[in-house]
């Protein structure tokens, strides 16, 4: 699929994994809308890119209307990233059998909204624009990317409402695809694994955590880096024949319990 002279969304883009992907998909000729509530960042990256900030939390439908309305005033719409989201760890129950030491729920609520709920809706809004758009010569009018994690296949200790939200985006990748198909739109999902983000810190002690943490990959022994994770993501975009799948970038790490 071809993104010269179309929009392309991505949400979390202000860092990352998604400005990453950001940058590489207005290497590839897209306009990039930088969706994020990093506006400093954001507009930064925006002007590096020589795309558009667009202030999105995804949790707010509205935001997400204003953000796919000003990519269409752009350019057609053909590319979605779903990079937006953000973690937790706690345990279900408490050492002390109390209720109120009980995984909070409301955390768990705020987590499904934003990793889930907010891609979901980010989707159906997208979608609906990209189906507009004039079909090229394979009957393609857009393609989707949403990010997920291993985490939604080896969620360990205290992560279940990250692994919730992650293995609900792997759950939606099949049928998304399957609903958008008729109007030819491709989905796909992209699940990174321990990939060197800001989220980790920075300096000694944090390079040190790092490289211990790396030692668990398979090979190569090391994080992953967002350039790495952001090339799966334009290949799912452009390679017409990428479709209703999940791929793990992860260095073949099998997380374990803890």
């Amino acid at each position: 699929m071809e993104l010269t002279d179309s929009t392309a969304i991505v949400t979390g883009a202000a860092s990352g994994i998604g400005a990453a992907t950001a940058r590489a998909l207005a290497a590839k000729g897209a306009t990039v809308i930088v969706a994020d509530m990093q506006k400093d960042k954001g507009e930064a990256l925006a002007e590096e890119i020589k795309g558009l900030f667009v202030p999105v939390d995804v949790t707010d439908t509205d935001q997400i209307t204003n953000a796919v309305e000003r990519a269409v005033e752009i350019a057609p719409l053909k590319a979605v990233v779903n990079s937006a989201g953000i973690g937790w760890a706690q345990r279900t129950i408490g050492r002390d059998g109390q209720i109120g030491s009980a995984h909070d729920l409301d955390a768990y609520k705020k987590v499904i909204a934003i990793n889930l709920i907010g891609t979901f809706d980010m989707c159906r809004q997208a979608a609906t624009y990209i189906s507009r758009n004039e079909p090229d010569a394979n009957g393609q009018r857009g393609a989707i990317v949403n990010l997920a994690s291993v985490a939604a296949f080896d969620g360990q200790i205290g992560q279940v409402s990250y692994s919730s939200s992650k293995g609900g985006v792997v759950g939606l990748t099949l049928p998304l695809a399957r609903d958008l198909a008729a109007v030819g739109i491709r989905v796909n999902t992209v699940a990174p694994g321990l990939i060197d983000t800001p989220i980790y810190g920075e300096g000694p002690e944090a390079e040190a955590f790092k490289a211990k943490l790396g030692e668990s990959v398979l090979f190569p022994h090391r994080l992953g880096v967002p350039a790495e994770l952001a090339s799966m993501v334009v290949e799912c975009l452009t390679n017409d024949y990428m479709n209703g799948e999940t791929i793990r970038v992860d260095g073949g790490i099998r997380m374990p319990p803890k």
